[in-house]
C-alpha cells in the first residue's frame, strides 16, 4: 500500500530534490503565484463560490483564495501575509492613484496594473536619506496575530505554509528613486545608490527579523521578490551584480535561514539563466517564476544544467497559452513543463507570475487538473 503523502511533504520533497507522488501545485500560495482581480471573480462565479474577495496586495489585485477555490485547484500551499502598520491607510486621489506608506505614488496603467510613477527620492541627495520619514519596520500591526495564524496553519492543516515577505531592497530602492534614475545611479551616482540600497536593506532585514521571530518555527517556505533581470538579459553586468546585488541578497537569505527552518523561494522575472549559479551560491532553494517567454529560458535546458542544485517553481506560460489557448492546449503546456522539470523532484508547478485578468476559468481548471493527473 502506498503511504499517504501530505501537501506539505509533497512540496518539501520537490524542493529537496526527492521524487514526490505527483508534482506539487501552487496557486495562491504567494503574492506572485495567485490569481488577479477579474480572473478570480470569474472563477468564483464559475465554481458557484459566493465569498467576499480579499486581496494580498491592492495595487496588484492579487487574490487570497477562498478555501473552496483552493481545494478545487488542488493547490498544496497556503499563504501567510505580513500585516499593515497600525493606523495606516493608503491615501487615494481623485484620479485613482494612491500613495503608500513610503510616499511612493502608484498609478493604474491601461491594463489595470499599478506602476510607481511618483518617486519621492528621485531628486534626493545623500543628506536627504537620513531626513526621510522611513516607515517603522517594527510597527506592531505588521506582526499582530501572525504567530497564531502561522501556528494554526502548521498544526491544524497539512499544507505547505508560505510566508510572503515584502519586496527586497532592489525593488524598494527603485520605487523610491524611480527606475530610470536608479539605473543611471549605477554609473553616475554609485555612492548614493549604495547608501539607498543599504537603507532599504536595513529596513527589510529589521522587518524580516521581527516577522520571523513570530512565525519562524511554523513556516515551510519564505518567499520574496526582487527582479534583477530584463526580458532579454540580466539587469547588470556580472561584476556589478556581484558587487551591488549579490552580497545584499545573501544577507536576506541568511536572515531567513538563521531565524527559521524554512526553504527560500526567490522570485525574479526575466532572463536569469546566467544568474542561477549565483542564486544557488547564496542559498536560494527555489526559483520562481521560470519565465519561459524570456530569452534562454527553455525548461529542458534549465533542468539539465541546474536541476540538481535548485528547485524550479512556475513555468506554465501566462503570456499566450493560459489566456489564449484552449483547455487542451493548456493541458499540453502543463504536461510539457512536468516532462521537462519534474523528474527526480525539483519542480513545483505554477503559472509564470500571477494568473492574469484575461485567463478564463476553464483554463485555470485545466492547468490544475492536468497537474493533479486528472
Amino acid at each position: 500500500m502506498t503511504a499517504h503523502v501530505t501537501p506539505r511533504e509533497r512540496v518539501l520533497a520537490a524542493i529537496e530534490h526527492r521524487q514526490p507522488d505527483r508534482v506539487p501545485i501552487d496557486v495562491g500560495g504567494t503574492s506572485f503565484s495567485t490569481i488577479i482581480g477579474q480572473a478570480y471573480e470569474r472563477l468564483k462565479a464559475y465554481l458557484a463560490v459566493d465569498a467576499e474577495t480579499r486581496y494580498m496586495k491592492r495595487k496588484s489585485r492579487s487574490a487570497i483564495l477562498d478555501e473552496a477555490v483552493a481545494l478545487r485547484l488542488h493547490t498544496d500551499t497556503r499563504p501567510l501575509l505580513v500585516g499593515s502598520p497600525d493606523g495606516w491607510q493608503d491615501v487615494y486621489y481623485d484620479d485613482g492613484s494612491f500613495r503608500d506608506e513610503f510616499g511612493v505614488i502608484w498609478r493604474s496603467a491601461g491594463d489595470g496594473h499599478y506602476a510607481p510613477t511618483g518617486n519621492p527620492l528621485q531628486e534626493a541627495t545623500l543628506g536627504d536619506l537620513d531626513a526621510y520619514p522611513w516607515p517603522d519596520p517594527l510597527d506592531p500591526g505588521r506582526t499582530r496575530g501572525l504567530g497564531e495564524k502561522a501556528r494554526a496553519l502548521h498544526q491544524e492543516t497539512d499544507y505547505a505554509v508560505i510566508l510572503s515577505l515584502p519586496v527586497g531592497f532592489v525593488h524598494l530602492s527603485q520605487y523610491l528613486r524611480g527606475y530610470e534614475q536608479w539605473l543611471m545611479d549605477i554609473v553616475l551616482n554609485p555612492r548614493f545608490l549604495d547608501a539607498l540600497m543599504d537603507r532599504t536593506l536595513d529596513w527589510w532585514l529589521a522587518l524580516a527579523d521581527a516577522v520571523l521571530a513570530e512565525v519562524g518555527p511554523y513556516v515551510d517556505v519564505v518567499a520574496f521578490g526582487d527582479d534583477v533581470a530584463f526580458h532579454d538579459r540580466p539587469m547588470l553586468d556580472p561584476e556589478r551584480y556581484r558587487r551591488l546585488i549579490k552580497p545584499r541578497h545573501r544577507e536576506m537569505v541568511d536572515c531567513i535561514k538563521a531565524r527559521s527552518g524554512a526553504k527560500v523561494l526567490y522570485h525574479c522575472c526575466g532572463t536569469v539563466k546566467s544568474l542561477v549559479p549565483e542564486f544557488v551560491d547564496i542559498g536560494v532553494d527555489a526559483l520562481n517564476p521560470v519565465q519561459v517567454s524570456s530569452a534562454d529560458m527553455g525548461t529542458s535546458a534549465l533542468k539539465a544544467e541546474f536541476g540538481e542544485y535548485i528547485c524550479f517553481w512556475g513555468g506554465v506560460a501566462t503570456q499566450r497559452v493560459l489566456p489564449s489557448g484552449t483547455p487542451q492546449q493548456v493541458r499540453a503546456e502543463v504536461q510539457r513543463r512536468i516532462a521537462d522539470l519534474a523528474a527526480g523532484g525539483g519542480y513545483v508547478l505554477a503559472a509564470v507570475h500571477n494568473i492574469q485578468e484575461d485567463v478564463p476559468p476553464e483554463n485555470i481548471l485545466a492547468m490544475a487538473d492536468a497537474a493533479a493527473g486528472l
